[in-house]
């Protein structure tokens, strides 16, 4: 049987207007827009999920304190004071002993029980409101102060003074537990440093960061390695150093060489607060000219760094403050090194006569603050009159002469340019890094 075939409809007419195949390819890009528009925003989530992750990695596994307390006096008109403590001990931040390899690289002895608990930097950070340049002043550590609760002694240890002091207490009372020890123990010398260098400055302590030792091997090694520039070759069994002069770059170990030497230097211990500035100084600068923040893996590193050895207050914003970073990095700190009156010893150790009231003028001076602070003024300590204290013949610890004390800060500029007094400031190479001896 055949199949009869339908008749088809005639054409039907195109309206008039746009053409047909316009209307059809509009279709396709708008697809197109759309997918690239979606792509864009799980891009920008998976970046802001990322970066969250990141923050709270950091955050749960960072060292946190309540040292500060609740009641610390806090600075006014949106200025920052950052106080940051360098310790000398060889051993973590929960107190164990760090493995004989990492002993080994830091050239500071065979054990962990050498070093103890002294703060051996001590920089205070003043960050102003308007997010200028930032101030850095260093505290040399055998600044002869008032540590409360103990009496006149080296500012660098009220923080080990205080943690044995608690230990010893705790275990009085039947406490053996080592992480409890360890723990209250550090909370107190952290709590007896801020407090010492809060009344000695006159100023409010808004954070802290407490890094050890290794710390500074580990921060070198994330930014694969730390220029520094040197005005004469040296040479030091004690710290490792064993460097040509001249401009040079430091990788881990020995980065903590340099900022460790003592001896053999014109100004002894004061120089090695000098080598810290310049450590500080190239790294900060060093952090912007390799585009850290930028880097994906060095950023992972000195996060990595920060895991390991940095121990902060816990009201401390780090994202807020990573953000600061970033133009703290770009050449926009002054490390400046508080002025010391003359040495003598004091319960036959070295130390360093300080002026207390003309300290505090100075740093409410650069702070910009109205006065000296809310603290109470302590006695000056230039003038010799404490116990067991001789005057001064002014020679380090190492037995070098020390240069005649400065009325003034000497200074270091992080990029380019350096302040100061006289002799005291270190020049600076073609570079922006800081020369030093």
């Amino acid at each position: 049987m055949k199949h009869r075939r339908r008749p088809t409809a005639p054409d039907a007419p195109r309206p008039q207007g746009r053409p047909q195949g316009r209307r059809h390819g509009r279709r396709p890009r708008r697809r197109v827009l759309r997918r690239l528009a979606l792509c864009a925003c799980v891009l920008l989530l998976c970046t802001a999920g990322a970066g969250w992750y990141f923050y709270r990695d950091l955050a749960g596994q960072i060292g946190s304190s309540r040292a500060l307390g609740d009641g610390a006096p806090k600075s006014s008109g949106g200025a920052t004071n950052i106080l940051l403590m360098g310790l000398d001990s060889r051993k973590d931040r929960n107190g164990d002993a760090l493995p004989k390899d990492v002993l080994a690289k830091l050239h500071a002895g065979a054990s962990s029980d050498i070093g103890g608990y002294n703060t051996n930097t001590l920089i205070l950070l003043h960050v102003p409101a308007d997010g200028g340049r930032a101030t850095a002043f260093s505290v040399p550590r055998d600044d002869l102060v008032d540590i409360p609760g103990h009496g006149k002694d080296k500012i660098k240890k009220a923080y080990g003074l205080a943690k044995a002091a608690t230990e010893d207490r705790l275990a009085r009372q039947g406490v053996t537990d080592h992480d409890r020890l360890e723990h209250e123990g550090r909370e107190a010398g952290r709590r007896a440093e801020i407090e010492t260098v809060r009344t000695f400055l006159g100023v409010p302590v808004d954070h802290f960061a407490e890094v050890n030792l290794v710390g500074f091997l580990h921060i070198a090694d994330a930014l694969d390695g730390v220029p520094v520039c040197l005005k004469h070759p040296v040479k030091d069994r004690y710290s490792g150093a064993d460097f040509p002069a001249g401009r040079q770059t430091l990788d881990g170990p020995q980065s903590l060489a340099f900022v460790r030497q003592r001896h053999g230097l014109p100004a002894g211990d004061l120089d090695r607060t000098r080598r810290q500035q310049a450590f500080l100084a190239s790294a900060t600068h060093k952090l912007n000219s390799a585009g850290t923040f930028t880097d994906p893996l060095r950023l992972l590193k000195l996060m990595d760094v920060a895991k390991q050895d940095l121990v902060i207050d816990d009201g401390w914003d780090l994202l807020s403050f990573i953000e600061q970073a970033k133009n703290l990095s770009g050449g926009n700190v002054r490390f400046s090194t508080l002025p010391v009156e003359g040495f003598a010893k004091h319960r036959g150790e070295d130390v360093n006569l300080v002026d207390p009231e003309k300290i505090r003028r100075l740093v409410a001076r650069e702070t910009g603050a109205a006065n000296g602070g809310s603290a109470a003024p302590g006695t000056s300590a230039g003038s010799g009159e404490t116990s067991g204290t001789s005057s001064a013949a002014p020679r380090s610890p190492a037995g070098t002469p020390q240069p005649s004390p400065s009325s003034s800060p000497s200074a270091v500029e992080s990029g380019s340019g350096a302040g100061g007094s006289g002799q005291t400031a270190p020049m600076i190479d073609g570079g922006g890094i800081p020369c030093v001896d």
